[in-house]
């Protein structure tokens, strides 16, 4: 590094922006001008990405009736997306370490974009779930390579309310799914829904050209780093580092605390319609219930994002999760309906809540050539335990052990997540800058 370039980047340090990113315009959550710019559009990919997690669930009876598909075959289907997804978090967030953010992220956007609209062409159910899976690695891939990018542009103490920004569009643009649903697949016999997958030329056309020129340069932010935390921008630990001695107890904290909260809320968001039928309630009560867990989960978004602020997100997510599980623990008693309500609600709270967290506490426990792996790894696990909440709640049921037995699930679930991440505030107690320099040895992976 140039002497002029070390400067610049010292510089950039106090100021906390990357160079090249600064700029006039509003503040928003600390950051302005090319560093918003860049943020929102990651937002804005963000909510394909939710789209993209839905659209296969509105058009699902439409291809099982075009295809004669069986609702094995047709969840068969479905899961391909999600074992891509897999594939793609930790791939692409350790691509986004070795060759920089807005390469990850525009290829994210890119694997994501193409493949989606070659589902609305796939003639048969096989290649369908072909283009699925490979859309799946870019759905994957995106998430963590955005809230990496987003971690390295926004000031620290403003990471769990951007944490919360980001996560925000998951729920909109699968809301948009479900909206445009309504509309969009009865309006012709055949092409109906392939219409829904060729929503997917907006990322493409709309979005990329922005991304190229407001996402900052990757070396950019390299420097910024570089200077801000000691490390050398040429210094790309991988996987070795992760899972090497000074990170190793950490890595498998965060891997078991997303686990065990995508389990949960995944498998309350779910099956909690069924369960509630099975526990005597109609459909229209069942669908209430429903509503005010994802009411819960907006609500969540607010208060953890504040939480996250004042007392950090380790120990916020800590609390989120255990109020979560002890909340679902009293489902078990069969309380009145009003009761039934408000613990949804805390669960909602509490498990996207804590979701939003962790994502926000990696970045406080990595440093900058790391933290893009470390999302990675955690979402890329978490996913294993997302795609395997619905089969498991099945299970369950399928041996005759009741509702209860579901909900005991999900609530054990939350308190593990919320011993995991007690443990990750002690260990961060214990060293108050865990984000410190990274030592790549020889056993390293470059």
């Amino acid at each position: 590094m140039t002497s002029a370039s070390r400067d610049g980047a010292a510089a950039s340090a106090g100021s906390g922006a990357p160079p090249g990113t600064g700029g006039r315009g509003p503040t928003i959550l600390g950051i302005s001008g090319r560093r918003l710019a860049a943020v929102l559009i990651g937002w804005f990919f963000v909510v394909f990405d939710g789209y993209d997690l839905i659209v296969y669930g509105t058009v699902q009876a439409e291809l099982m009736e075009e295809w004669n598909l069986s609702a094995g075959q047709a969840g068969t289907v479905g899961s391909t997306a999600f074992l891509g997804m897999v594939i793609g978090a930790v791939w692409v967030g350790r691509l986004s370490d070795r060759m920089g953010r807005k390469f990850a992220v525009i290829g994210s956007v890119l694997v994501l974009s193409v493949f989606t609209l070659l589902c609305a062409f796939a003639p048969n159910p096989w290649m369908f779930g072909a283009f699925r899976l490979l859309a799946g690695i870019g759905l994957g891939g995106l998430v963590p390579s955005v809230n990496a990018m987003t971690s390295d542009l926004v000031p620290r103490r403003k990471m769990s309310a951007w944490a919360t920004v980001m996560m925000s569009g998951v729920p909109l643009g699968g809301s948009i799914a479900a909206v445009l649903a309504q509309f969009i697949v009865p309006s012709h016999e055949t092409w109906g829904w392939r219409f829904m997958f060729l929503i997917a030329l907006v990322p493409l056309v709309v979005g990329l050209p922005i991304a190229m020129k407001v996402i900052p340069s990757d070396r950019a932010i390299q420097a910024d780093h570089a200077a801000r935390e000691g490390v050398d921008p040429e210094d790309q630990p991988g996987f070795g580092a992760l899972l090497g001695p000074r990170y190793r107890a950490v890595t498998v904290w965060f891997a078991l605390a997303t686990f065990v909260t995508l389990l949960a809320w995944y498998g309350l968001g779910t099956w909690l319609p069924k369960l509630m039928q099975e526990d005597g309630y109609d459909f229209g009560a069942a669908l209430n219930f429903t509503l005010a867990l994802n009411l819960g989960a907006i609500l969540g978004s607010v208060v953890t994002a504040w939480a996250g602020g004042r007392f950090g997100p380790v120990r916020s997510g800590a609390v989120a999760a255990g109020v979560a599980g002890i909340a679902l623990l009293f489902l078990l008693a069969s309380p009145p309906i009003a009761g039934v309500y408000l613990i949804l609600i805390l669960a909602g709270v509490g498990t996207h809540g804590t979701q939003i967290l962790i994502i926000a506490a990696v970045a406080e426990f990595y440093p900058h050539n790391l933290r893009g792996t470390a999302l990675g790894w955690a979402l890329g696990v978490g996913r294993i335990g997302a795609v395997a909440a619905p089969q498991l709640a099945g299970l369950l049921l399928g041996w005759g052990l009741g509702v209860n037995s579901n909900y005991l699930l999900f609530a054990v679930s939350a308190l593990l997540s919320a011993l995991a991440l007690t443990i990750l505030f002690g260990i961060q107690k214990r060293n108050p800058s865990p984000n410190a320099t990274v030592v790549t040895t020889a056993a390293d992976p470059r």
